[in-house]
């Protein structure tokens, strides 16, 4: 079960915390893996790691928000493997701050990475996959997505952006079916990872946080890629336009 024999699979934001999970497990599965993210020798880092264990990998610098690296990625995807089978649009920034303290800069900058980032990758993905009937794409999305009962304070633009992760999945999910194109999300509550960080630092808010989760816990990284795993395998073959919540219990209480 969960075989990735032969499967080639792009993930973005992969250098580290979720998206380094989601690399090291399709590629302990037998997925052909690109490690992409803003920095170079931290990718690269992740597929010498990846080559120590045994599979195969590559390093690919890309700024999501900027289709013309996007292209790039694809490209040398396409050269060196010839197919694309798997996308997993992880990459994403959180920037706690005051709804009316948030610039203009701040909105653009978060909405250009979450979302439209989200839209360049898995358009130009899902082009490729059209052409072989085939493909998969999963969308990290957020409990912080709207219409779940809590709002997330500090986070607008944070969660402006997974609302519309949610419902671009939706779309895409029904548009791509005739592709055989499956498109599902992730919506992760607390996950121990650096984007965290700020939530860490101070005792009060980790505590206050901690008794919200009835497991009384945050999440794993590998928890969460478990799940990625899941959706991108052929065990999930039925599923599309999915959100599956992984978040120790929030949203039930």
């Amino acid at each position: 079960m969960f075989s990735l024999e032969n499967k080639v699979a792009i993930i973005t934001g992969a250098r580290r915390g979720m998206g380094k999970a989601d690399a090291l497990l399709l590629a302990q599965q037998g997925a052909k893996v690109v490690v992409s993210d803003i920095l170079q020798e931290e990718c690269e880092e992740v597929v010498k790691e990846i080559e120590k264990n045994g599979g195969e990998a590559m390093a690919i610098k890309c700024d999501v928000s900027k289709k013309k690296e996007v292209d790039e990625m694809i490209k040398k995807t396409i050269d060196k493997w010839g197919e694309i089978d798997i996308l997993v649009n992880n990459a994403g920034i959180c920037q706690f701050k005051p709804f009316l303290d948030l610039t203009e800069e701040d909105w653009d900058k978060t909405i250009d990475i979450n979302l439209k980032g989200y839209f360049l990758c898995a358009q130009a993905c899902a082009k490729e996959m059209a052409k072989q009937k085939s493909g998969v794409i999963v969308n990290i999305a957020s409990i912080a997505m709207g219409q779940v009962g809590c709002g997330f304070a500090t986070l607008a633009h944070y969660s402006a952006t997974k609302g519309g992760i949610v419902a671009m999945t939706e779309t895409l999910a029904a548009e791509l079916a005739p592709y055989n194109i499956r498109v599902n999300a992730i919506s992760p509550g607390v996950i121990d990872t650096p984007m965290i960080d700020p939530l860490k630092s101070d005792e009060k808010t980790i505590q206050a946080t901690l008794a919200r989760i009835p497991l009384k816990r945050m999440g794993k990284v590998e928890e969460v890629a478990n799940t990625v795993l899941f959706l991108v395998s052929d065990e999930s073959s039925y599923a599309t336009g999915s959100n599956v919540i992984i978040d120790g219990g929030w949203l039930a209480v």
